[in-house]
């Protein structure tokens, strides 16, 4: 039985919303940045990452944000474009707000960091006038992340796309992709966090993102079953859990629950993981694989891209996907 329903007439399969900012990837690796020279230069932010991600594997992506009016906006705008991505929905700032930038150190495949700099950013300036209800109707899922709830006006733009996507029937994905560095603290991220999950069909997160939510609850970490079964109580379907290494978890409302692996790779980075991840598994959903398929089609998306410099060039095609999938080794996970 799927859980799930994709309205099959719209023109759009996704419209992602949220952050859109510029990542600059170390490119001495196994040093501190303090010694890093150099960094090359990709369009990042976990729901564009997810955006280019869903489109490389051959499906109609759109998205909805707000870019600096500066080169580096124009650089965000025109690699969307040439990845496919149907750019209607995103706004261009006017007041001077400047694009998020994420530099990255890779000390070694297990110690990875970011260095955040958000202040005054353009992705957070996102309106609620800049929210189409036409545009969100066409789509058959809307892709959400956390970063856009940190701060005004943001927030209440993402609020009203899901009222929006609630209305007209749209599936709604919340990626957690808590940064702390974006909030004032932890009350204002689970206050946040839990009103928006009460709106999602499903919840893809890391244990520790589920903490986070649950702090002001319970006072203290719940079991995997006992989060799910809290969002069934809401609109969820579906609650995926992620454990790094140890595989990931999927609960589904019927009672169900699936464990997937991981595949074995070279690791060059740890970032990047989840939005690979979250990508490909909305994929394998959309196109009628069962929940298990697409937890494997998610975990073999982020061993390619863990393995690779870059988290948005790096997104693989169905192609890679597919021949990645037939040669690499895979770790069932353990129950």
């Amino acid at each position: 039985m799927n859980l799930l329903t994709f309205h099959q007439d719209r023109p759009l399969d996704l419209i992602a919303v949220g952050r859109l900012c510029i990542d600059l990837n170390a490119n001495e690796i196994n040093r501190p940045m303090e010694e890093t020279r150099t960094f090359t230069k990709y369009v990042g932010g976990s729901p564009a990452n997810i955006a280019i991600g869903f489109a490389r594997l051959g499906q109609k992506t759109g998205f909805i944000g707000k870019i600096a009016n500066d080169q580096m906006g124009h650089f965000i705008l025109d690699y969307l474009q040439k990845n496919g991505i149907d750019t209607k929905g995103i706004a261009i700032d006017r007041t001077g707000a400047v694009t998020g930038l994420a530099f990255t150190e890779i000390k070694s495949p297990e110690d990875c960091s970011i260095l955040m700099y958000r202040d005054n950013v353009a992705d957070l300036k996102l309106h609620p006038l800049d929210i189409d209800e036409d545009y969100i109707k066409q789509s058959k899922a809307l892709l959400i992340s956390g970063t856009a709830l940190a701060q005004s006006p943001s927030r209440e733009a993402v609020f009203l796309a899901l009222e929006y996507a609630v209305k007209h029937g749209v599936t709604v994905f919340f990626d957690l992709d808590y940064r702390p560095y974006t909030w004032t603290d932890e009350a204002e991220t689970a206050v946040y966090y839990n009103l928006a999950a009460e709106k999602c069909d499903v919840v893809i997160g890391t244990r520790e993102e589920f903490n986070i939510m649950e702090k002001l609850l319970n006072g203290k970490e719940a079991h995997d079953h006992d989060t799910a079964s809290r969002w069934f109580s809401f609109r969820a379907k579906m609650v995926v859990i992620k454990h790094g290494g140890a595989g990931s978890i999927a609960y589904t409302k019927d009672g169900k629950s699936y464990r997937s692996g991981i595949f074995r790779t070279n690791v060059l980075k740890t970032f990047g993981a989840g939005d690979s991840y979250a990508s490909a598994f909305i994929y394998g959903l959309m196109n009628g694989r069962d929940v298990a398929e697409a937890m494997k089609l998610g975990s073999a998306s982020a061993s390619i891209v863990i393995s690779r410099h870059s988290c948005s060039d790096a997104m693989p095609t169905l192609q890679e996907l597919q021949h990645h999938i037939e040669t690499a080794i895979y770790e069932p996970a353990l129950s």
